[in-house]
């Protein structure tokens, strides 16, 4: 009997880094393979990984995201995103791997003894099907 895939663990964690990213939209292409780093498993980050499809107006930074495409599909298989939330996986960028680097120095340490899959609950969905980090929360959003 096989098991069911692990849960998801919920720890509120700071995110110092994506905030301040600075990444513009010309950084990213359509047709590209992004993840969108979510937290923690197993010693390494993880996190959902998407293509970029199209040019999109990011409503909840008031600026210009990629519309991405989930390959898995699900509920929602596209959402818009502000380019500094997404990390290349299609190629060998140097700022995607400082990024993800920092990311890792920063985050790994502090679920280093766990096997559980850690969500760090840095983003939410809009009903407007827009990625939105927690930190670029507007008041009244």
């Amino acid at each position: 009997m096989s098991q069911p895939p692990p849960t998801p663990v919920f720890t509120p964690t700071p995110d110092p880094l994506t905030p301040d990213r600075d990444v513009t939209h010309a950084h990213f292409q359509a047709g590209d393979t992004v993840v969108v780093l979510k937290g923690a498993a197993g010693g390494e980050l993880w996190g959902d990984a998407m293509r970029v499809v199209t040019p999109s107006w990011h409503t909840p930074t008031d600026e210009d995201g990629w519309r991405l495409r989930d390959a898995t599909g699900g509920a929602q298989s596209y959402i818009t995103a502000h380019p500094r939330y997404l990390v290349h996986l299609s190629r060998r960028c140097p700022d995607c791997l400082i990024y993800l680097r920092a990311m890792e120095d920063y985050l790994l340490p502090k679920y280093a003894d766990g096997e559980a899959i850690v969500d760090c609950g840095w983003y939410t969905t809009t009903a407007l099907g827009q990625l939105m980090h927690v930190a670029d929360a507007r008041s009244g959003s």
